[in-house]
This record gives structure tokens, C-alpha cells and sequence, in this order.
């Protein structure tokens, strides 16, 4: 044991807790005895590679390839995504997808030249050298991926086997994703670990890993985008080194990656396409991002520590009373009983279900943490009903694993079964009844404060894994899926007329087919602003649309400017909200004096403007997986200077918007991408590509419209409005509307806007299959000369 390990856990839990500090301890040793009997020795190990090419049996879409020491297992997809698994591994088990698409019957296996083989199909060519290297090319013979033979190390006394991939990509080629990277969006050479972990304080750009990671890079280079997935649960390691363009002849000028797991199958999926096609592809395999109801779209307020109903009508009556716009507050875990799950304290909130009413008549919704821990001691409603269905993780010897956390000695649910997920589900209806409409769900990596070691479950924990079976090691980085799965299908099916809301600090590929996500515990501090934009953009890339940080950071106070600039950039970010800790400074805008108010009023008052547009955006996600948030090189990922630009967004397809992520910044630098731009606030346009150099006054960010955009906003009478940017001379433009009711299933209809110049003024129609007609909304044009 590492006595700085120590001293620093036991400060993390709080010095001043002498009784919780001690609980971590124990549960420290405890973790080390439980993972001492319980994980295999690994002993000597014996490394492995494929062999020579042995030969082949075609088979739908693709086929299996012999090796002298493993087989090759290969498809091409009818959606075009391309799958492979070594040792015949194939898609399925798997916690990501939702089911393995057809295969492409036009694929074919076919010998290829030097005793390899090949699969070819309408938009990609996979190539197998005689040794395992496998080759992703364009159908014009332009390489994206190179993956060189993998080795694996297995034990001698056999066991699960580890694995490395080294992989070759484009000199140009920059690296995006791998689930929430506070040091992205882009993600420069290094080693970034798969292992969802609670860093047990705020974070900034140098932390990783951190709560949601994902096995799943964007590669983006000027052949092409692509999208690769290994899909393993277990821990690993991902090394990446970006190309050396001109630096001479030889492997230097290669961009490399190196993948190594500790265990699970090596199989992987690749994508290849603009990044629209790419997001969309992925989406079709691991699920539709959950549609959030409108009220989600709009601003949250949060706080450890609100304490009481009282304390939370006073922050609410200083939101009307300020003019301020408002549509959620959330309860942290001091809403709780003694902090146990599934409870409210009583005293401090003895009537939440009237005070949610209350809320609700004024448009606003609670929205309630959930924490997967449950305390262990027989009388709490929660263990005893747990407890009773067997619910709950064990060690190797059938004991029940018990962790710290913020309730006490916890017991936890083994989400990797159905049945426990189903008891889970029906948990919520206690929260419902209590008046919530949403649900964070929270320290679900899963965290158990340790004094030193990992702050998780022993690595030894058994795990159903669907009737597999397995422990910890395996079911670690899905367990929050697993849980988002059971609060969202007992949502659905305990109130099924309305749209779950639920987001996760922690997840893995697929989460978004529950909900979202959220930055976690971000530092206060001009890094964690930055960092706040990277999570969102990293995540959007891994298709996970709906997220944002902790307006202000989790700690500390914020400056005013630091405040206001963080209120102004997550007014354009899915989740608006925000957050702060117990003992940090408050949050609420008229704490940080008339000049911040005033220019926190105004960015509130565009992003309740902008709900159309948002809606608009979610519907879109979940029918095309596009995010949101987008980077500025989304519609041009072949232009070099956009794939650099970390500090400038897209919000879809008609803004641009630069945040302020400097001290003192009155102006700054924005790159455009090509086309013509609007300034929003002054009407200017500006031709791209270009970097121009824009006014960035403490009263807003630079925002720029794209020419011909057309853009659903909210009218002065509440409704749909149209705002037009006009379309550059000789060009037309548009846009999509998605009308929404707010709350429920139904499917509206994508509605489709042309604008065109016509003399000095611009026409807008709207696109059907009978052909044009006029808007049903007011129509307002902006930028005209």
C-alpha cells in the first residue's frame, strides 16, 4: 500500500469525518482480500499471433479466413459498416448494439494477390494480408486503416487472454472521441485509458480517464472519415500518435494507434463515410438517441445543498423575480433520507409532491438524483426488497460485496441481470410519486470510496453479464449502462405516455439510447471552460447528442467573467444547467452583480428563442444520429484548418458559435467554414473559408448564421417563427422544422423550407411532395443588403 494513496483518499472522503475516513479504510483492505482470493493468478503467459493464411470459406457478406493460430471472422453490413472479430468472435453478445444489421449479399470474399484475401463491397474494399493485417480502403483504392496483425498473451494455465492491435492511419489523419476527453476534442499523442473512473475531485484538461469512456475513435483525414469500435468491455489502454507530415520517408509519417485490452473478444466495427454517414451508421447499430421532452431543452438549475423546500422557492422566486427564465431545478442527494436512495428527508422537505405541483403550474420540473448504492442494513426498504430478489452483486464465496459510499456501508445491484434491472424500473415509482420528471443518475462508474486502490467494486465481483456469467473486470464499464437501461424501461413503463428524462455521469457505447450525460465534477477555472466545450464535442462523436458541464464548475467561486462566459457558451450546449458543490460559491446570476445579470437575462432569453431550433435538432438526432453540437469541420472534414479548430462549434446546420474561453477577451479570432456567414448580432457577412477577427464585448459570444439558413424560433406569441438569413446572390438556401408537442410519442412530420432571392427581397416556401406552398409560420428575414 502506498501511504500517499492514503493520506490522499482519506482527504478526499473528508478529513473531517473521522468515522466515514475509517469506513474507507476497511473497505480499502477489504477490496484487496476479496480481489487477492478471488482473481486468477496470472502467472506465465504465452504470446500469440495469427500465423499464415490457411485458407477461406466465403459466406454472406463476407466469410471466415483461417489462420494457423486463429480464424477471421468478416462481414460487410447492407448499412455498409464493416465488422471483423479474430478467433471467430462475432457481433453478438454485445452491450452496445441493439442487433446485428443483415449482411451486404453483394459483398463477396475473393483471393486477393500475395495469398490474401478481400472483401469488396459498394463503398469499401477490405483487404487480409497472408499474415492478419487487415486494410480499409476507399472503393478508389485510398487507404484509411491499416490494423497490422494482432498478438494476444495468454496464460499458461489458461484464463482470459490479453490483447494489442497496432493500427496505421493518414500522416494528416487527427484523432477524435473515445468517449468524455477533457483534453479534446481533438486528441493529441498520449495513452488514454478505458476504464470509467471517478478522478474523486474536480477535474480539469489533464485528468483522464474520467467517467464515460468508449472504445470508439473518429479518424479524420483528407481521404476520408471513418469510425472504429472494438468492442470489449474490459479495461484497456488506447496510445495514439498523430502523423509527421514531411518528416521523411519510413513509418514516421504515419499516424499510429495502438489498442491493448486486458481481456474479451477482439472484434471491431469500421465505418467509412462523411461524418453525417458515419453518425448515422452508428446509430443504426447501437440505437436511436432518446428524445428528450421540450422542457429538457430549456435551463436547469442545480446544487448540492439546497437543503430545504424553503431554500428552493427562494432560488425559484429569485429566477421570476429577476425575469429570468426557468424550466427545472434539481435535488442533489441532501434531499434524501440520511442520504439512502428512494427516500426525502421529511423535515427539511415534508411536502415535495405539493411543492412539485407548485412548480410545475409555473412551467417548472424537478428533476431528482439517483444514486445506484443502497445502504446496507435491514429496515431500509430498498436492501430489504433488493435483498429479496437477490439483487445485489457478490464476491467468488457468495458474499455480498459491500462498498462506502455517501449513505454508508452500500450494497450493490448487479444491473447485468434482467430481473434486477425490472426491480429497479419499478423503483421510480416512488420518485414519481413525489412529483420528479427527471433523473440524474449519479457516481455510477460504480464509485465506492476506498482509502487507496481504485474507488470501484473488487475486480473480482461476480456479475451475471445476461446469463453468461463473469465479474467485475468484464461488467465495470457497462454497469451504468445497465442502469440507465433499468430507470429508463421502468419509466417507460411506469408512465408510458411520456418521454423519460435521463441523464448519466457515467455510460459506455450505447448510453444514448436511454439519455444523456453530463461533464461531472469540471474545475472551476478557465481550463474547466474549456474543457466543458471538449466534453460535449467528444461525446456528440461518439454519438452520445445530449450533454453539458456544470455551468461555473463544480468547486470553488468563479469570477464574474469566468461565470458569464460559461452561462453564455452552455446556453448553445443540449443540457443547459447550472450546478455547483456544497461548499462551493452559489450560481444563481444575480449573485455575481447588474452587469452579469443583465447579460445572463439576455443569453437566457436567446436560448428560450432558440427551443424550436433545438427541438428541431433532437428530433433529428434521433432519426439521424447528428448531434447537436457539431465541430466546424463537420460539413468539410477534408480542410485542414477546421479539423484543428477546438474553440468554435456548430449548433446543426445553420449557426456558428464561438465562445469566449480567455480572461479579459474582447474580441477574438473566428475560423468560418466555406460560405457566406452572418454576424448575428451586427448582420455583417463575411466569406469563407477565412479566420476573421470579431467584437466579443462581456454582453455576449460571437454567433454567426450561414447564408440561406432557415431557422425555427420562438415568435413573441410563443409560436413557431421562421428567421431567414438571406441566401448569397445566385444561391438558394434552407432549412428543416420539427414541430414537437413536448412530452409525448408522437412522430411529427419533418417539415422542409427553401429560401431563394427573388429581387431585393428573399422567398421562402415550403418543399412537399405535391409541391410548394407557402410557410405556416411568420417568416422574418435577417441580412439582406
Amino acid at each position: 500500500m502506498d501511504g500517499r494513496d492514503l493520506v490522499r483518499s482519506v482527504s478526499v472522503v473528508g478529513s473531517g469525518r473521522a468515522a466515514r475516513g475509517l469506513r474507507t479504510v476497511r473497505a480499502a483492505w477489504r477490496r484487496r482480500r476479496i480481489d487477492a482470493a478471488g482473481l486468477p493468478r496470472r502467472g506465465a503467459e504465452r504470446a500469440r499471433v495469427p500465423g499464415q493464411v490457411q485458407g477461406a470459406e466465403p459466406g454472406p457478406g463476407g466469410g471466415l479466413i483461417r489462420f494457423g493460430r486463429s480464424e477471421l471472422r468478416i462481414t460487410v453490413a447492407v448499412n455498409g459498416a464493416v465488422f471483423w472479430g479474430w478467433d471467430g468472435a462475432g457481433p453478438q453478445p454485445s452491450y452496445a448494439l441493439v442487433e446485428g444489421p443483415d449482411p451486404d449479399p453483394r459483398a463477396v470474399l475473393e483471393p486477393d494477390k500475395d495469398g490474401g484475401w478481400r472483401v469488396v463491397a459498394e463503398r469499401v474494399t477490405v483487404t487480409v494480408s497472408r499474415h492478419g493485417a487487415v486494410q480499409v480502403c476507399t472503393p478508389g483504392g485510398v487507404t484509411l486503416r491499416r490494423d497490422l496483425p494482432p498478438r494476444w498473451w495468454e496464460p499458461a494455465g489458461g484464463g482470459t487472454a490479453r490483447w494489442m492491435q497496432r493500427s496505421e492511419v493518414a500522416a494528416d489523419a487527427r484523432f477524435f472521441g473515445l468517449g468524455g476527453r477533457a483534453s479534446g476534442p481533438r486528441l493529441r499523442d498520449g495513452t488514454y485509458r478505458l476504464w470509467n473512473t471517478d478522478p474523486g475531485r474536480a477535474f480539469g484538461p489533464g485528468d483522464d480517464p474520467l467517467y464515460l469512456t468508449m472504445p470508439v475513435q473518429l479518424v479524420v483525414a483528407d481521404a476520408g472519415t471513418h469510425l472504429v469500435f472494438h468492442d470489449t468491455t474490459w479495461d484497456g489502454t488506447v496510445v495514439l500518435r498523430e502523423g509527421e507530415e514531411g518528416a521523411g520517408s519510413g513509418h514516421d509519417r504515419v499516424g499510429r494507434c495502438e489498442v491493448r485490452m486486458d481481456g474479451g473478444p477482439l472484434r471491431c466495427w469500421v465505418m467509412v463515410g462523411t461524418p453525417a454517414r458515419v453518425l448515422h451508421i452508428w446509430a443504426s447499430l447501437t440505437g436511436a438517441p432518446a428524445l428528450p421532452p421540450a422542457w429538457a431543452l430549456g435551463h436547469h438549475h442545480a446544487r448540492w445543498g439546497f437543503g430545504s423546500e424553503q431554500e428552493v422557492r427562494r432560488i425559484v422566486a429569485g429566477y421570476q423575480r429577476h425575469g429570468l427564465p426557468l424550466d427545472a431545478v434539481h435535488l442533489d442527494i441532501d434531499h434524501y433520507d440520511d442520504h439512502q436512495v428512494f427516500t426525502v428527508d421529511r423535515e427539511r422537505f415534508p411536502k415535495l409532491p405539493q411543492l412539485a405541483e407548485e412548480l410545475r403550474r409555473d412551467g417548472i420540473r424537478l428533476v431528482s438524483i439517483v444514486d445506484p448504492a443502497v445502504r446496507a442494513t435491514p429496515g431500509n426498504a430498498v436492501y430489504d426488497s433488493g435483498t429479496a430478489v437477490d439483487a445485489f452483486v457478490r464476491d467468488f464465496s457468495g458474499r455480498t460485496v459491500r462498498g462506502v459510499v455517501w449513505a454508508g456501508e452500500s450494497a450493490f445491484p448487479d444491473f447485468t441481470r434482467a430481473g434486477v434491472r425490472k426491480w429497479w424500473g419499478g423503483l421510480y415509482e416512488e420518485r414519481l410519486g413525489q412529483g420528479f420528471a427527471g433523473f440524474w443518475h449519479d457516481m455510477n462508474e460504480p464509485t465506492s470510496f476506498n482509502a487507496f486502490g481504485e474507488p470501484t467494486l473488487p475486480r473480482s465481483a461476480r456479475h451475471a453479464l445476461e446469463g453468461r456469467g463473469g465479474d467485475h473486470r468484464e461488467a465495470h464499464n457497462v454497469y451504468a449502462l445497465c442502469m440507465a437501461r433499468a430507470g429508463y424501461e421502468g419509466l417507460r413503463e411506469l408512465a408510458p405516455e411520456r418521454r423519460p428524462f435521463l441523464f448519466s455521469r457515467s455510460g459506455w457505447a450505447g448510453l444514448q439510447r436511454y439519455g444523456g450525460t453530463w461533464s461531472g465534477d469540471v474545475a472551476t477555472g478557465w481550463p474547466g471552460l474549456r474543457a466543458s466545450l471538449a466534453l460535449v464535442l467528444g461525446l456528440g462523436l461518439c454519438g452520445v447528442p445530449y450533454s453539458g458541464p456544470d455551468v461555473g464548475g463544480f468547486d470553488g467561486s468563479p469570477s464574474p467573467e469566468l461565470y458569464l462566459r460559461w452561462f453564455q457558451l452552455g446556453a448553445y450546449l443540449p443540457l443547459f444547467r447550472t450546478h455547483a458543490s456544497l461548499r462551493a460559491g452559489r450560481r444563481e446570476p444575480w449573485e455575481f452583480g447588474a452587469e452579469v445579470l443583465e447579460h445572463a437575462r439576455v443569453a437566457l432569453l436567446e436560448r428560450r428563442r432558440l427551443l424550436p431550433y433545438l427541438m428541431t435538432l433532437a428530433h433529428l438526432a434521433r432519426r439521424t444520429g447528428a448531434p447537436y453540437v457539431r465541430p466546424v469541420w463537420w460539413g468539410a472534414p477534408e480542410d485542414r484548418a477546421l479539423r484543428n479548430c477546438e474553440d468554435t462549434f456548430l449548433l446543426g446546420e445553420g449557426l456558428l458559435v464561438a465562445p469566449v474561453l480567455d480572461p479579459g477577451a474582447g474580441r477574438r479570432a473566428v475560423q468560418l467554414p466555406r460560405g457566406r456567414w452572418y454576424d448575428a448580432a451586427t448582420e455583417e457577412a463575411h466569406e469563407g473559408p477565412a479566420q476573421v477577427l470579431v467584437d466579443a464585448p462581456l454582453s455576449r459570444i460571437p454567433v454567426f448564421a450561414r447564408a440561406g439558413a432557415v431557422i425555427p424560433v420562438r415568435g413573441a406569441d410563443g409560436g413557431i417563427e421562421l428567421e431567414v438569413w438571406a441566401p448569397a446572390r445566385g444561391r438558394t438556401g434552407g432549412g428543416l422544422v420539427v414541430p414537437d408537442a413536448g412530452d409525448g410519442w408522437d412522430e411529427p412530420e419533418i417539415e422542409r423550407y427553401v429560401a431563394r432571392q427573388q429581387g431585393r427581397g428573399v422567398v421562402v416556401t415550403r418543399a412537399g411532395e405535391n409541391g410548394s406552398a407557402e410557410p405556416p409560420y411568420p417568416v422574418r428575414v435577417r441580412g439582406l443588403d
